[in-house]
C-alpha cells in the first residue's frame, strides 16, 4: 500500500476553522491524555514524605502556586508559543530538532549527504548565514570539531532514551494512581496486595496486548474520554472552589511560592520533584505535531486543557484547605477531593484516561524508536503499520513486550505513587532538558536570531527545569535511579549500533572500487554477462563497492544490466514521490551500469515490494529517455565537498526521478500477472529462499514516440528484456571485526556489543521489500 500520498498531504498548509477545529477535538485524545491525568497523583507525590499538610494552608497554598506558574511558564509559554514554532516541515520532537540542525550545520551521523539532498522541497532553511556573525562562527565550529558533534548526538539520544523510559513509567503511574480510588473503601493492606496491584497489573498487561490492532480502532473513543475526564475534573474542581474555599484564587500569586520555600526550605525543595509531574505529557504537544497542527494544538491546550487544570488543581487545594485531619497515610490524594456520591464514575473515567494517556506515551515510543533506526542510531527491528490510512500508526513487537515486562516490574517493584512518582519526573525533566539545550541552537543557527535571545531562553527555561531537576535527581535511590538505568542501556544499545554501523560505512568508503578499475575490464566487465538485472545494495553514494569485485571474483558471471542501488535517509520527515530516486550511469553507455539512490525520511513508509520494483524500473527507464536531445529533466551533476570520509566521482551525473505515480508518460505500464518466482543459487553463496507464492508482475511497453531515439529505445528495450527475465538481489553480509592494535574498549564494543546487535536485529528494510527470483548474500568481514 503506497501512503506516500498520505503523508505529503496530511500536512495542511492553510487550514480552514473547520478543519482546525476538528484537528484540535481530536488532538485532546491522542496529546493531552497523559496531561490530563497529572491531577491523580501530583499533591499526593508532593505531600508523600518531604512536607505536610498544616492548619496554616501555606503548604498546600504553595503548591498550588507552584503548580499554576509550572504550567503557564513551561507547557504554555515554552512549548505553545516558541518550541512549536521549531517544527520540521511540521513534525516535531527530539529528532525533529537534530535534524533541523544536521541540515543547516552538516553534522550528520553517518557522512552520505549530498548537494543533491540540499534540493529536496522539504530541505528548507529559514536564514541565510551573513559572512560575519555568531551564528556562522557557530556553524563552522560545530562542522570543525567532531567531538562537538558527538556531543550533540548523544544529546539528542539522550533526550530519546528518557522518552522511551518515560514509555515504561507513565503507563504505570497513570494506571496505578487512577486505581488508586478504592482505597478509600478497604484497608490499605488488603487494597494493595489484593486489589490495586494486581488490577493494574491486568490493565497494563490488556493495554499492551492490544497495541497490534492499533489505536485507529479505538482511537474515535479517545477524545471523547478525554473530554468527558477534562469536563469532570473542571466542574469538581468548581464544585470544591465555591464549596469550600472561593478565595483559594488568592494562592496564584507567586508570592505563596516565597512563603512555602520560606517555610519547608530543604523540604519545599525536594518537594517539587513531586510538581513537577503536573507537566508529565507537555512534550508530546511537540512530539505529535507532525499529526495535527500548531494551531490546533495550541487551541486545544490554550482553552481546555489549561483551563480544566488549572480548576482542577485549585479545586483539590480549596479541599485540603478545609481537611487538615489525617485519617490515613493517603488522604491527600485526588479521590478524597471528590463528592462521594460520585466516587465509582469518576473512578472509571479515570482508569479509561488512564489507559488513553498511556496508549499515547506507547505510540510516541514506538515512532521514535522508527526515527532512530532510520537514522542509523538503533538496531533495525520489525515495524507494522497499523493503519493503511492514518500516517504515524505503527506497532513494533519486540519494544512492546520489552515495554510491558518492564512496566510490570516497576509497578509490582514499587507498589506505590510516591517511588513511581521520583522516577516519573526524573524521565520527563530530563527530555525537557534537552529540548531547551537543542532549541537555543536552533534560534542561532535556524532562526538566524540574536546569540542573546538564546541565551536568554535557555537562562530562563533552563533555569526552572534545573531547578526541578535537581530536586529529582537527589530522589534517586528513591525510585529516580530507574529512568537513569534504563536510558543507560538504551543509549548503550544505540551508541554501539551507530558506532558500528559508522564504522561500517567509513570501511566501505576507504575499500571501495575505483571507476578505472571497471574500464579497465571492458563492456562485458570481464566476465559473462547473463539475462536479467542484477541489484547490488551499497551504502555509498558514489563508486563501486567492495562487495562487487568480491562477488566477481568469486563468480565471474553477471547480470546483463547492474544497478548499485543505495537506500539512505536522509534529515528531512518525508521525501516527495516525485523526488525520491537519484538515477545515473557508471561508465559509458554500453557498460549497461546504473546507480539508483532511493531517499526516503525518517518517517516515511517504505513501500511493497510490487510498487518498489516498479518504481526502480520505472526509474531507470525514466532516466535513458530523459538523456534524449528533446527531453528536459531536473539533472544534479556531482560536484566535489568534503563532508566526511567519502570522496566523490566528478564523471557521474545524477537525475531526479520522481515514482511510476509521478510519471504521465516514458514506461507505459501494460498489465500485472501472477508469477511465481524461483530462486538461484551457488555453491560459494548463501541462498535465501522466498516463499512459493504468487506475486504480481508488471509488463512494460514502449510508447511510440518519435522523442525516443534509437539508441535510447534499444538500451529500454534491453532493460524490458531484462526485466522479463527476473531480477536478482546480491545482498552483502558484513563480519565486522575489530582490526589488529585496536584498543580492548574498541574490540569489546565491535566484536561483542556490535555483533551481538546485528545478529539479533531483523534484515534491512530493501531485503524485505525488494521483490528478487534470487538473493544471494554475499559474506565479506570488515576489520575496521
Amino acid at each position: 500500500m503506497d501512503l506516500e500520498q498520505v503523508n505529503q498531504n496530511g500536512r495542511i498548509k492553510r487550514e480552514s476553522w473547520r478543519t482546525v477545529l476538528t484537528l484540535a477535538y481530536q488532538s485532546l485524545g491522542v496529546v493531552y491524555g497523559d496531561l490530563s491525568t497529572s491531577p491523580l497523583y501530583v499533591y499526593k507525590s508532593t505531600f508523600a514524605e518531604d512536607i505536610h499538610h498544616s492548619e496554616t494552608n501555606e503548604e498546600i497554598f504553595g503548591v498550588l502556586s507552584f503548580v499554576f506558574w509550572t504550567l503557564t511558564l513551561i507547557p504554555l509559554l515554552k512549548y505553545v508559543f516558541i518550541v512549536l514554532r521549531a517544527d520540521d516541515n511540521g513534525e516535531g520532537g527530539t529528532f525533529a530538532l537534530y535534524s533541523l540542525l544536521c541540515r543547516h550545520a552538516r553534522v550528520n551521523s553517518i557522512p552520505n549527504c549530498q548537494l543533491a539532498d540540499e534540493e529536496l522541497s522539504e530541505y528548507t532553511k529559514e536564514g541565510v548565514f551573513p559572512d560575519k556573525n555568531f551564528s556562522s562562527s557557530l556553524k563552522l565550529t560545530l562542522e570543525k570539531y567532531k567531538v562537538l558533534q558527538r556531543v550533540l548526538l548523544v544529546l539528542a539520544l539522550i533526550g530519546t532514551c528518557m522518552v522511551i523510559g518515560d514509555g515504561v513509567l507513565t503507563p504505570a503511574i497513570s494506571v496505578f494512581s487512577a486505581v488508586s480510588g478504592l482505597e478509600l473503601s478497604m484497608s490499605k493492606e488488603h487494597h494493595l496486595c489484593y486489589v490495586q496491584v494486581p488490577l493494574a497489573c491486568v490493565i497494563l498487561v490488556f493495554l499492551f496486548a492490544l497495541q497490534h490492532y492499533g489505536t485507529h480502532r479505538v482511537g474515535f473513543l479517545f477524545a471523547p474520554i478525554v473530554i468527558t475526564w477534562l469536563l469532570c475534573i473542571s466542574a469538581i474542581g468548581l464544585y470544591n472552589i465555591f464549596h469550600w474555599n472561593p478565595k483559594v484564587y488568592q494562592a496564584l500569586s507567586p508570592y505563596y511560592m516565597y512563603k512555602f520555600l520560606k517555610k519547608t526550605q530543604r523540604g519545599g525543595w525536594m518537594s517539587l520533584g513531586g510538581i513537577l509531574l503536573c507537566i508529565t505529557g507537555s512534550e508530546a504537544m511537540f512530539a505529535d505535531l507532525g499529526h495535527f497542527s500548531q494551531l490546533s494544538i495550541k487551541i486545544a491546550f490554550t482553552f481546555v486543557v489549561y483551563p480544566s487544570l488549572i480548576l482542577a488543581y485549585m479545586g483539590q487545594a480549596a479541599y485540603l484547605s478545609k481537611h487538615h485531619v489525617a485519617e490515613n497515610d493517603y488522604h491527600i490524594g485526588f479521590y478524597v477531593s471528590v463528592p462521594e456520591k460520585l466516587r465509582w464514575p469518576v473512578l472509571g473515567i479515570a482508569i479509561l484516561a488512564a489507559v488513553v494517556g498511556s496508549q499515547a506515551i506507547i505510540t510516541g515510543t514506538f515512532s521514535i524508536i522508527k526515527q532512530c533506526s532510520a537514522l542509523g542510531c538503533f538496531p533495525r527491528v520489525k515495524i507494522v503499520h497499523t493503519s493503511s490510512k492514518i500516517h504515524g500508526q505503527i506497532y513494533i513487537p519486540e519494544i512492546n513486550w520489552t515495554l510491558m515486562l518492564l512496566c510490570l516490574a516497576v509497578t509490582v517493584g514499587f507498589r506505590d505513587t510516591k517511588r513511581l512518582g521520583n522516577a516519573s519526573g526524573l524521565a520527563v525533566i530530563t527530555v525537557m532538558l534537552v529540548t531547551t539545550c537543542l532549541m537555543s541552537l536552533v534560534i542561532v543557527l535556524c532562526w538566524c536570531k540574536s546569540v542573546i535571545v538564546a541565551i536568554c531562553f535557555i537562562f530562563f527555561f533552563g533555569s526552572i527545569e534545573a531547578l526541578y531537576f535537581s530536586a529529582s535527581l537527589i530522589k534517586f535511590l528513591e525510585g529516580a535511579w530507574v529512568p537513569i538505568a534504563l536510558s543507560f542501556i538504551f543509549l548503550m544499545v544505540m551508541y554501539v549500533w551507530h558506532y558500528g554501523t559508522l564504522k561500517k560505512y567509513e570501511f566501505d568508503v576507504q575499500n571501495k572500487v575505483s571507476i578505472s578499475w571497471l574500464l579497465s575490464l571492458g563492456p562485458t566487465l570481464g566476465i559473462v554477462r547473463v539475462r536479467g538485472i542484477g541489484l547490488i545494495h551499497t551504502e555509498l553514494v558514489s563508486g563501486i563497492p567492495a562487495i562487487f569485485s568480491h562477488f566477481v571474483t568469486n563468480l565471474p558471471a553477471f547480470h546483463q544490466v547492474l544497478v548499485f542501488l543505495c537506500i539512505k535517509s536522509v534529515p528531512v520527515p518525508h521525501v516527495r514521490p516525485e523526488e525520491r530516486f537519484l538515477v545515473g550511469r557508471v561508465g559509458p553507455k554500453e557498460y549497461r551500469l546504473y546507480r539508483c539512490i532511493a531517499r526516503y525520511g525518517y518517517r516515511d513508509i517504505h513501500k511493497d515490494d510490487v510498487e518498489f520494483e516498479k518504481d526502480l524500473v520505472c526509474s531507470i527507464a525514466e532516466f535513458i529517455r530523459s538523456e534524449g536531445p528533446e527531453c528536459d529533466a531536473p539533472v544534479v551533476r556531482r560536484e566535489e565537498f568534503d563532508i566526511g570520509t567519502e570522496g566523490v566521482e566528478s564523471n557521474e551525473r545524477m537525475t531526479v526521478v520522481g515514482t511510476s505515480s509521478t510519471q504521465l508518460d516514458g514506461i507505459i505500464k501494460m498489465r500485472e500477472e501472477s508469477d511465481f518466482s524461483g530462486t538461484v543459487g551457488t555453491s560459494e553463496l548463501r541462498e535465501i529462499r522466498s516463499p512459493d507464492r504468487p506475486r504480481k508482475r508488471v509488463r512494460f511497453v514502449l510508447p511510440n514516440s518519435p522523442q525516443i531515439d534509437r539508441a535510447a529505445r534499444d538500451e529500454l528495450h534491453e532493460l524490458m528484456e531484462a526485466r522479463e527475465a527476473g531480477m536478482a538481489f546480491i545482498l552483502g553480509h558484513a563480519y565486522v571485526r575489530a582490526k589488529r592494535g585496536s584498543s580492548l574498549t574498541k574490540r569489546i564494543v565491535i566484536d561483542i556489543g556490535y555483533d551481538f546487535l546485528r545478529r539479533n536485529s531483523r534484515g534491512p528494510n530493501y531485503a524485505l521489500n525488494i521483490p528478487h527470483a534470487s538473493t544471494l548474500e554475499v559474506g565479506m568481514i570488515y576489520h575496521v
